[in-house]
């Protein structure tokens, strides 16, 4: 009896968790769209409030070099979140950084990462049986497959 009480609200945990990552997540779709640019988001910035290397420099207590470095480290995608956050901070910005799942949301993910998964089972169980003379045809699991991509249900 408690272990499945356990279970139904862990599950019903686990269900709300995820909706609301996939919430928060949908929040950075739009923004696969923006594209970097060339001289990456500090640098960019900088120029466009037309701040000097030696001015922004001064606000983190670096040298110009320093900032060169930075700017160089974020083009080639090593600089830390801990810098730019501290940069962020000196511009008087955020920084806000998150995920976007190729396939929209959490829920395709799992649900393309379930389907790989039980594809593996199938294929690997198919060929079990094929040893045992008793496998499926390649025929019946692509049907199989075909029915379950378009929601028909046998």
């Amino acid at each position: 009896m408690y272990k499945s009480t356990y279970n139904f609200t862990f599950m019903a945990i686990k269900s709300l968790q995820l909706q609301q990552l996939n919430s928060k997540m949908l929040g950075f779709a739009s923004l696969k769209q923006v594209v970097i640019p060339p001289t990456g988001w500090i640098k960019a910035i900088r120029v466009a409030l037309g701040m000097s290397m030696q001015q922004l420099g001064t606000k983190l207590s670096i040298s110009k070099q320093g900032i060169l470095d930075i700017e160089n480290r974020e083009k080639e995608g090593s600089i830390t979140i801990k810098s730019l956050k501290e940069i962020a901070r000196v511009l008087d910005m955020h920084f806000v950084y998150g995920f976007v799942p190729n396939d929209g949301s959490l829920d395709a993910l799992i649900e393309k990462r379930a389907t790989e998964l039980a594809t593996k089972i199938v294929m690997r169980t198919s060929n079990t049986m094929k040893l045992e003379d008793q496998g499926n045809s390649n025929e019946r699991i692509i049907k199989s497959h075909l029915r379950k991509d378009s929601g028909n249900k046998e």
